[in-house]
């Protein structure tokens, strides 16, 4: 299907059995919250799905068993995130196979690429399919930056659509939408940005706590893009100190304990990750325990916008 580069799209985490393997049961359980819920589409393989971790066979499973689940409803986006532009390549024809509607794209993973090759992989991986491609902009976490002059040479690529910025530079949003206009859709990365660069022109967000309240993130979107910014900052208020879990090291940890906490998750991550433990768990553990009794009551926000 079609993606319309807009809304709240899910990174959502992996579901693994206590015996690491793929729990799809559970795995259906969130992503028909999610859909339930009003999210714009559903994003494999990020680093909250611990892409590093997955075999391509448990990649194609996803896919196609989130296929299955939305049934049309909504696109689902397989990110890439590949040591060579050959993998890359190969993965990005098998998610058509396996029926993804579109793709995030990371730069090159382990070798820093210069500008040049940056450029270079990410215009032979859009060249290769005709899927459209959101480029995934977080030199924060993965040491490369995609400059607003790389995405004036990107722009010839007329399948590369949108960018996730994760930059945690608000201004950013402003540059990109000054010099580009409405050539690229872009999404905040950021959950503890994403109320403020809504605000100021992004075109939708791409959400980690999502995966454990997806109605609330839906809402604040909703609100704030039919311009009811009182309300969006009521419920965003109470969201800060759950969003603030996903910018840390083990995010993937902190969100599967707050999708546990909701009902729509487990905490079994793929080793090396291992389980919050002591003081650290204690403290993560009271955050989401401390959020989840101030549960907000939501104002109707699904079709305030159609």
């Amino acid at each position: 299907m079609q993606v319309c580069w807009k809304g709240v799209m899910p990174a959502v985490t992996t579901k693994f059995t206590e015996n690491d393997a793929l729990d799809l049961e559970m795995f259906e359980i969130n992503i028909r919250a999610q859909v339930e819920a009003g999210v714009h589409g559903i994003i494999l393989g990020g680093t909250l799905g611990e892409a590093s971790t997955l075999t391509d066979a448990e990649k194609k499973t996803l896919v196609e068993k989130t296929v299955e689940i939305v049934d049309g409803k909504i696109p689902v986006i397989l990110n890439i995130a590949e040591q060579t532009t050959k993998g890359a390549i190969d993965l990005a024809q098998k998610a058509a196979e396996y029926g993804a509607s579109g793709l995030m794209m990371l730069p090159p993973m382990r070798y820093k690429a210069n500008d040049y090759e940056t450029v270079t992989y990410f215009k032979e991986v859009a060249n290769s399919t005709e899927l459209p491609i959101m480029i995934y902009n977080n030199p924060v976490d993965y040491g490369i930056e995609v400059t607003l002059d790389m995405f004036a040479e990107l722009a010839e690529c007329k399948n590369i659509q949108a960018i996730k910025e994760s930059t945690r530079d608000t201004t950013n949003i402003t540059r990109l939408k000054a010099r580009f206009g409405d050539r690229y859709a872009v999404f905040c990365g950021v959950d503890t940005l994403a109320l403020e660069t809504m605000a100021i022109g992004a075109d939708g967000w791409v959400a980690g706590l999502v995966c454990a309240f997806p109605a609330e993130t839906v809402a604040i979107y909703e609100l704030c893009k039919a311009g009811r910014m009182d309300e969006a900052i009521a419920i965003y208020r109470w969201f800060m100190p759950l969003l603030e879990l996903d910018i840390n090291p083990q995010l993937v940890q902190n969100i599967k304990m707050a999708e546990v906490a909701t009902g729509i998750g487990t905490e079994h991550v793929r080793a090396p990750r291992l389980p919050l433990i002591g003081d650290e768990r204690k403290r993560v553990q009271k955050i989401i325990d401390e959020g989840v009794a101030a549960r907000p009551t939501l104002p109707a926000y699904k079709g305030i916008n159609d």
